[in-house]
């Protein structure tokens, strides 16, 4: 989900999640309480918010959001299908303020969007004036946005650290170090010190998941998207797994949720899915599975993250993220995975240049993907969210997929968001 920047070919920048009031925690039975407005979530015996946290000047130009209900239970319980499926979409928006974000506040309060995924850089107009630009200024978006919601919405980011780092140190956040260079260092305490302070940042501004830690296996130090990014912490799977692990802990050391990524693996590929189709199936193994199986093996994993890329090996007919022999088959059959699953940019040239965007949401959630991430990164669609409740609802409704899945999904959202 990184979206290239000028001069800088990187992946997809991933969605987006924090619970509203909360944060996420790793397991459903470990979750805090979730209320809008309320002072930065932290984990037990978490750290202090940072000075990101602290309590926003007000802004002259824009009136406080207006006030709305209270996330409920019993929202959560009584929501209808539509409803269920607002909730499985994570979407990138425009907008430095909730007043210039009105479309996606419409999203959040009368279609019941989800999740919404924050970039600094916006790449259809090139220009770095997303919804980035200062934590204050952060900090007052998240907290609007989530004060429309009636079920906790989840607010994300990709925040890797090193060149994929959207709360930059020129916007007034702290300096982050890349995965290439943490797992150089091989301090596993060290890289949880690291990724600690990340999600106590992201904790300070109410983003509940950080799409991090990249498990990707260094096959292809060349390879445009992870290696060459310093996006890896390794070519040795053992270390990956490792430091992954010491990552993802770090995040909830902060009471943030972390997404594995990006399944089955990304590290071996020879070019950029958010360009067009990649097929490794002549440069895949089993071993970039190590890290994931491990990590998820060890427990506490909130989220996966699934890549588009293609393995005839795996499917020969679909990429990974549109695959059920891959989500429901390997992923949750084979390494026992039962938390969500979070596609990569539905928007991605992989999928754009393959398939419509219909079947590619259809595909998606009938192979058992949970989120369907649209960055609105690639192209910007403002009604993206009411066209594809339309698609599933409409998918539902001539009988090929059944409510059923669509509850599958719910269930694990609501364990991620601790409802």
């Amino acid at each position: 989900m990184t979206t290239p920047e000028p001069g800088l070919s990187r992946r997809r920048f991933l969605l987006a999640l924090g619970a509203a009031g909360i944060v996420v925690t790793a397991c459903a039975d470990r979750a805090a309480s979730l209320i809008p407005g309320s002072p930065a979530p932290t984990r037990a015996g978490g750290p202090s918010p940072t000075a990101a946290s602290a309590a926003p000047s007000a802004d002259p130009t824009e009136p406080p959001p207006t006030a709305t209900p209270q996330p409920t239970p019993s929202a959560a319980a009584d929501l209808d299908l539509r409803g269920k499926i607002g909730q499985m979409l994570l979407v990138g928006f425009r907008g430095l303020t909730v007043k210039a974000a009105a479309g996606t506040v419409a999203d959040i309060r009368d279609r019941g969007l989800g999740g919404v995924l924050l970039f600094d850089y916006d790449a259809p107009t090139n220009r770095y004036d997303r919804n980035i630009q200062s934590p204050t200024q952060l900090k007052r978006l998240v907290g609007g946005l989530r004060d429309a919601a009636t079920i906790p919405l989840l607010v994300a980011i990709d925040e890797e650290g090193g060149q994929v780092d959207r709360l930059k140190a020129k916007y007034g956040f702290p300096a982050t170090v890349s995965a290439a260079s943490l797992g150089a260092r091989g301090d596993a305490a060290y890289t949880r010190k690291r990724a600690k302070a990340i999600g106590t940042t992201l904790a300070g501004l109410g983003i509940g998941l950080d799409l991090a830690p990249v498990v990707d296996v260094d096959v292809n130090p060349t390879n445009p998207v992870i290696g060459a990014l310093d996006r890896s912490f390794s070519a040795d799977p053992a270390v990956v797994a490792t430091q992954g692990r010491a990552f993802l802990d770090g995040l909830h050391d902060a009471g943030v949720a972390g997404a594995l990524k990006h399944f089955p693996g990304h590290g071996s590929s020879t070019a950029d899915t958010h360009l067009g189709w990649v097929d490794v199936t002549s440069t895949w193994t089993s071993k970039e599975l190590i890290p994931f199986r491990d990590i998820i093996a060890n427990g506490g994993t909130d989220a996966v993250l699934v890549a588009h890329v293609f393995d005839s090996k795996l499917d020969p007919v679909y990429p990974a993220s549109l695959s059920d022999a891959v989500i429901t088959g390997m992923l949750r059959g084979d390494l026992g995975f039962d938390g969500v699953v979070i596609s990569d940019d539905l928007q991605m040239g992989a999928i754009r240049a393959e398939y419509g965007y219909e079947t590619a949401v259809e595909r998606a959630v009938l192979a058992g993907t949970d989120i369907l991430t649209i960055a609105n990164e690639q192209v910007y669609e403002p009604d993206v969210v009411a066209r594809t409740i339309d698609i599933v609802a409409t998918a539902v409704a001539a009988g090929r997929i059944t409510e059923a899945r669509i509850d599958e999904s719910w269930q694990r959202i609501r364990r991620l968001k601790g409802i």
